[in-house]
């Protein structure tokens, strides 16, 4: 035991270690994997055009040199008018600044007002502690204005460039940085649509050791999910920024085209994005048209269109999400922003699909997909039984109602309050809880049991459309009677089993846990036709096959129904464990064991309407 936990300690150090060592690598090499990020992203965006080309019978290289080609025209032509504008904002600066101001200045509040009084005075009082004593300036009375106003210019020596390429970078100056990566980002791009198959095969080579099919599934699965979501956010992203520059033009805002494109690109940024690219159009409305007219039309047009396509267009095509979830995609924008500044602002959601993959694919990342997924973290029988572990009955009811709404209260028992009774008898058995726990858990789940049975009834009795199932009073009369083989347990799940039998409109009724004599004299004196063992595996299948022995034994005529619910093995296996010599039927489920019943109780009813024929029969010839 000590050397498992010493092991399951190192292992855990390890990957710390290694989260850590992977982290520092990242940002210290970001001048190598940003560029290759970005081309890997753009591979997987530009694969289906390149593959279209391909069809067309063209090959490989000339068709990656040809959407290259028309991306870089596209990209270049773009980015000449957008650099354009932007220059032609810089040449009106200054008038745009005039015009903020008054638009800001229209704002103030009179002065003869409340709070233009309340302003001034707050003003004043600033203005006499920043004249306190302690707080005035040094310079003397008599010191010359040039003398106070001379200081010490910096003075920067500069080597000047050496070489062509040192010449180049200092003319094109901050431009030159983005202009290197991107003529990196060009050839890395190119040599990833080119060798595709090459990387792939030595990607299922490196990690598939052993694992072939799972690392052919992890990649099949990244390179289809991400090249659909990054081709549809490409779209959906374009088409924003197209019908939102139109609507800015239409509503002669100046550079519309600018704050088009601005949009788009922002947009890649979770949450925010669009928000923030809307503040830029909004502040040239406010310094080009008087009053706030333009500025509310502009973030008009904002909601209109992040609402239709948030809510209605990215549902419909790709579902609203990438499978990850909403705090995931917040903590991987700050986190991989702090790594890699904007670049990792905008890739960060693709990135983190990545590793989504990864921790869904290899099991030393399964923390991953539970830290980034989207899919609840526990299942519904595991949030219930954890619900009840902290004592907390409201939210277990809850959590049993809402998942009872459009589904059937048998569905309701197999998938959520069994496999929740078995959790509770593996802990119980294994003393994991205690007993009083164990008390509430179970007085929990039959008071739950008792409310979802009176609240199905009442919805019945409403609803004049719904039938009895079985309406024959013959069948009526068959009595049944659900006996638990060993825990509490198996009397709860017995309980459940009466209830729908009488939902169905048999006449069923569930005995109590007791002892096995008083349970089988209960038997006898209750004329029952058929009885049904409540046993929950894997504790209870033993004390089912005993008791069903000792009914057999005594009540020779008895009907005997065995459910073993949720046994993995099926029927078959089933009843090879209870054995077929002391049972009529096992199920393994509540819907087989409804189903074995009434095959017996219509042998019943049989066998009582010949009976009775029998009987009118002997009376008339007598």
């Amino acid at each position: 035991m000590i050397r498992s936990s010493n092991s399951t300690t190192s292992s855990r150090s390890s990957l710390f270690i290694a989260v850590a060592l992977t982290i520092a690598m990242l940002y210290f090499g970001r001048l190598i994997f940003i560029p290759l990020a970005l081309a890997l992203v753009f591979s997987f965006l530009l694969t289906p055009f390149v593959s279209l080309l391909e069809r067309c019978h063209l090959g490989r290289a000339p068709a990656t040199l040809a959407v290259l080609g028309l991306c870089f025209v596209l990209s270049a032509g773009l980015g000449w008018k957008v650099v354009s504008q932007m220059l032609e904002i810089t040449g009106h600066i200054r008038q745009y600044k005039t015009n903020l101001e008054e638009t800001i200045r229209s704002l103030h509040p009179p002065k003869d007002g409340a709070l233009g009084q309340a302003t001034a005075t707050v003003r004043e009082l600033n203005e006499e502690l920043a004249s306190a004593p302690g707080q005035i300036a040094v310079h003397a009375p008599n010191e010359p204005k040039a003398a106070r106003s001379s200081q010490p210019v910096p003075v920067q020596v500069a080597a000047p460039p050496s070489n062509l390429f040192q010449s180049l970078r200092a003319l094109l100056g901050p431009v030159a940085g983005p202009l290197e990566t991107s003529g990196i980002v060009v050839i890395f791009t190119a040599f990833m649509l080119i060798n595709r198959e090459d990387l792939r095969n030595r990607l299922i080579r490196l990690g598939g050791q052993g694992r072939l099919t799972v690392m052919t599934q992890a990649l099949d699965d990244a390179s289809r999910r991400l090249s659909r979501y990054l081709l549809l956010q490409f779209m959906v992203n374009a088409c924003y920024g197209a019908l939102f520059g139109l609507g800015l033009y239409f509503m002669a805002v100046p550079h519309a085209l600018l704050w088009g494109v601005l949009a788009a690109l922002l947009r890649l940024v979770p949450y925010i994005g669009t928000l923030i690219a809307t503040v830029f159009p909004v502040a040239m409305a406010l310094a080009v048209f008087p009053g706030w007219k333009h500025a509310a039309l502009i973030f008009a047009l904002f909601a209109v269109l992040e609402g239709i396509i948030a809510n209605f267009i990215e549902p419909w095509l790709y579902g609203a999400h990438t499978g990850i979830s909403s705090l995931a995609i917040l903590v991987a924008a700050v986190f991989w922003s702090m790594l890699w500044g904007p670049v990792g602002l905008i890739l960060s959601t693709p990135l983190t699909v990545c590793l989504l993959l990864l921790g869904r694919y290899v099991p030393q990342l399964t923390f991953l997909e539970i830290l980034l997924g989207d899919a609840p973290a526990l299942r519904p029988e595991e949030l219930f039984y954890q619900r009840l572990l902290a004592m907390d009955q409201d939210e277990a009811r809850n959590l049993a109602r809402s998942e009872l709404q459009g589904k059937s209260l048998e569905n309701l028992y197999e998938t959520v309050l069994i496999p929740a009774l078995r959790l509770a008898e593996e802990d119980r058995h294994t003393d994991a809880v205690g007993e009083r726990t164990s008390e509430f858990i179970a007085q929990s789940t039959r008071e739950l049991i008792d409310d979802l049975g009176i609240q199905v009834v009442q919805n019945e009795s409403e609803d004049a459309s719904k039938t009895v199932a079985v309406a024959d009073s013959l069948l009526e009369a068959t009595r049944i009677a659900c006996v638990p083989a060993r825990d509490e347990a198996d009397e709860l799940v017995g309980m459940m089993f009466a209830q729908l039998l009488r939902q169905a409109g048999y006449n069923a009724t569930h005995l109590a846990i007791g002892a096995v004599e008083d349970m089988l004299e209960q038997v006898a004196h209750g004329e029952y036709s058929i009885v049904c063992v409540s046993a929950l595996p894997p504790f209870a299948v033993g004390q089912a096959r005993s008791l069903c022995k000792r009914l057999r034994t005594g009540l020779p005529e008895l009907k005997i129904v065995v459910g073993l619910w949720g046994f993995a093995g099926g029927v078959s296996k089933a009843q090879e464990r209870v054995g077929s010599s002391s049972t009529d039927a096992v199920g393994t489920t509540l819907s087989e064991a409804i189903l074995q019943v009434r095959r017996l109780s219509e042998l019943c009813t049989a066998w009582l309407h010949f009976g009775s024929n029998k009987e009118d029969k002997i009376g008339r010839v007598s």
